[in-house]
């Protein structure tokens, strides 16, 4: 009998996006433990919430188990219809936190969502915008994409200085609730092709074909293994 790898079984296991020091991988559950010690460690000051949803202001026993649910439920749910990466960030070999990706009726719409997180240790030295340039980067050169979509709060300046500084533009403003009972003003953003900053540093890429053939792309006619 012929044993196949996990990889064969969920393709998007074989992903993995290089910038210089960033490395960019799917999410497995072997990373789990190193995410939620990090999350506990501190994402953002105790009075702030720069998330839509407050998921990182659970009780310490709770956020754990609620992040693990999370990525189980995200990686349960993935059909060619609706579908999230959420791609562990790695920067010289330390996990540093998250940078995902949402969309639903791709293979129609060719647009979806971004949203990240990092340590407290790993922000305000450009992993940010980096993490964000590589993920748009491989959007739009090896999926197809026309648009990426991203949204920040206006108090939390430093969230839309680096999309900012990636292209992305301002595209209206909603009004939401972030914590119980609190109102939030939150800017939401587009990114186009021809507005995307580059990163200096050339993207590898790898299992873009497994991933296209698992989202319904083409997968027979691939992009170029480079950006």
């Amino acid at each position: 009998m012929t044993v196949k790898d996990l990889e064969d079984i969920w393709p998007p296991f074989r992903l993995r996006l290089l910038t210089g020091p960033l490395d960019l991988r799917t999410l497995r559950d072997t990373d789990i433990p190193a995410l939620v010690s990090l999350a506990e460690g501190g994402i953002h000051e105790p009075d702030a919430m720069p998330f839509a949803f407050p998921w990182s202001a659970a009780p310490r026993d709770e956020l754990g188990r609620n992040m693990a649910a999370f990525y189980w439920r995200e990686r349960a749910d993935f059909t060619t219809a609706r579908w999230s990466l959420q791609l562990v960030v790695r920067w010289h070999g330390d996990i540093a936190g998250i940078q995902g990706f949402s969309t639903e009726n791709y293979l129609v719409t060719r647009t979806g969502e971004t949203g990240s997180w990092l340590g407290r240790e790993f922000q305000g030295r450009g992993i940010g915008t980096l993490m964000r340039q590589t993920l748009c980067a491989f959007l739009f050169d090896h999926l197809d994409a026309h648009e990426v979509t991203s949204a920040g709060f206006l108090d939390n300046p430093a969230s839309l200085a680096v999309s900012r500084k990636v292209g992305f533009s301002a595209n209206g403003r909603t009004r939401r609730q972030r914590r119980q009972g609190e109102m939030a003003i939150c800017q939401l953003l587009v990114l186009r092709p021809q507005d995307l900053v580059r990163p200096d540093q050339l993207c590898q890429v790898d299992g873009e074909t497994q991933l296209r053939s698992c989202v319904g792309l083409d997968a027979t006619q691939p992009t170029s293994s480079s950006t």
